[in-house]
């Protein structure tokens, strides 16, 4: 049987693609900080397999796209590394946001993944000789992928979530990427919906299992780890406090717009602002933002005395604070009155409302949030409350909602001050929804087991 290969077309996009990189690099920080990242991955790649690649051990090479799924893959890995200290692991990660996280993973090797053309790939294949390679969630690379398989590295997907409006699933991009997932041995679905939509793009309907999302045994697992005597937490509990998490600029707007109008009502009142990218652009524009909503400055967090500690500042005068560092968020959700969660204005994609749930925190977001079962879930637990001029029926209303039309998230704000027992239930209940999801990640670690029992790769849908 002829084997599995990807398209002419697609390697010719991605030659086009990595040819118009460098210009793209110009105007977006992001991919130029991507590409400055790649540079010299193989090299990098050689040297690691020359001096500490074991030939006699087995390896898992498993690869996430940045942070969230890279919380997935964390839940995924521990349990693995636990059960199998005699595996080596190689990590890969597509966004520069997720390098600083990617360290302190339970792997052997971190760094990004080379492009996905021939050449790197088996360049990379032949210095890691890997047992399993293993996507998470979604972000798999048909070159990569098929090159594998050829190999006879058994390939596989964990966590693996579909939406409904995935570009994956439209033509001419599912044809494109069709041989990568065809390849897939095994591949575990968050839920029958991904599972039907992963048939869609290409797998095999008997290799699918529904195994349910490691993000929730993540999720409680960080809430739970968080030390208690972490100088951050200090300023949560001091004042009633919002967090809002994993901004972006649309949301910003909404949320310091509205904590100028709850400061005329509750002074006492405190707003952490954690951006999702905290570049000096982003900062910069923050700061533009507060001044329009008529703030002062934002205080950032790098700038306060202490090395990062709050110690002994006990009015920020209705200034924000502005978390300009990585990997603090679940610190500030341990203790937060009220969670944000950023990506529910604009089109970006809602980020996780596991995180401040498992916190036990009441959660609120913006009206884009259909793409993310997990808001459903705790939309339906009444445990979360979408931005919006209608209130939900667990929040009883007063007088102190009149700002509802200039500002529904100020009139959720206050009403959720206003009302702290029904906050606190509202909490717990999202707790109790994070709780009862867990078992994902050992369902999806059973899955990467098998695949590295099996050492045998799937060609055209076929072993």
């Amino acid at each position: 049987m002829r084997p599995c290969r990807t398209a002419l077309l697609y390697r010719g996009l991605i030659r086009f693609g990595l040819a118009l990189a460098p210009l793209a690099g110009r105007r977006r920080p992001k991919v130029r900080e991507g590409l400055a990242g790649r540079a010299g991955i193989l090299e990098r790649l050689a040297r690691w397999a020359a001096s500490q690649r074991d030939p006699a051990r087995p390896l898992l090479w498993m690869h996430a796209a940045s942070v969230g799924e890279g919380r997935q893959a964390e839940a995924v890995l521990q349990l693995v590394r636990a059960r199998h200290p005699e595996w080596q692991v190689a990590y890969t990660f597509f966004s520069p946001a997720a390098a600083e996280m990617a360290r302190d993973l339970p792997a052997d090797f971190s760094d990004y993944l080379p492009w996905d053309r021939r050449q790197d790939v088996n360049t990379a294949l032949d210095a890691l000789r890997p047992t399993a390679l293993v996507f998470c969630k979604l972000d798999l690379w048909p070159e990569l992928a098929t090159a594998a398989a050829r190999r006879s590295t058994a390939v596989g997907l964990v966590a693996g979530t579909v939406s409904p409006g995935s570009r994956r699933l439209r033509w001419p991009t599912r044809a494109l990427l069709a041989p990568g997932y065809r390849v897939l041995a095994l591949a575990g679905a968050i839920g029958p919906d991904d599972a039907a939509r992963l048939v869609r793009l290409g797998v095999a309907a008997g290799r699918i299992e529904v195994t349910g999302d490691p993000r929730f045994d993540s999720a409680l697992q960080r809430a739970r780890t968080v030390p208690r005597d972490h100088p951050l937490r200090r300023f949560g509990r001091s004042a009633p406090t919002l967090v809002a998490g994993s901004t972006w600029p649309q949301d910003e707007a909404v949320v310091l717009r509205a904590y100028a109008a709850v400061r005329t009502v509750r002074p006492d009142a405190r707003l952490v602002v954690v951006p999702h990218e905290p570049t000096s652009a982003h900062l910069a524009g923050l700061d533009r933002a507060a001044r329009s909503a008529g703030l002062p400055n934002p205080l950032r967090l790098s700038g306060i005395p202490g090395g990062g500690g709050i110690e002994g500042r006990e009015e920020f005068d209705g200034a924000a604070l502005v978390v300009d560092q990585v990997g603090v968020l679940p610190v500030f959700y341990a203790d937060a009155t009220i969670a944000y969660v950023g990506g529910g204005f604009g089109n970006r994609g809602l980020h996780s409302v596991l995180e401040p749930a498992a916190a036990g925190v009441p959660v609120l977001f913006g009206p884009a949030w259909q793409g993310s079962p997990d808001a459903a879930d705790l939309l339906r637990a009444r445990a979360a409350a979408v931005v919006a001029s209608r209130f939900p029926d667990w929040l009883d209303l007063d007088s102190g909602t009149t700002l509802a039309d200039a500002s529904p998230l100020a009139a959720l704000w206050l009403a959720l001050l206003r009302h702290p027992n029904h906050a606190r239930e509202a909490g717990r209940r999202g707790r109790i929804c994070v709780e009862e999801g867990l078992g994902g990640a050992d369902r999806n670690a059973e899955i990467v087991e098998r695949l590295m029992r099996g050492g045998r790769g799937t060609v055209n849908g076929e072993r």
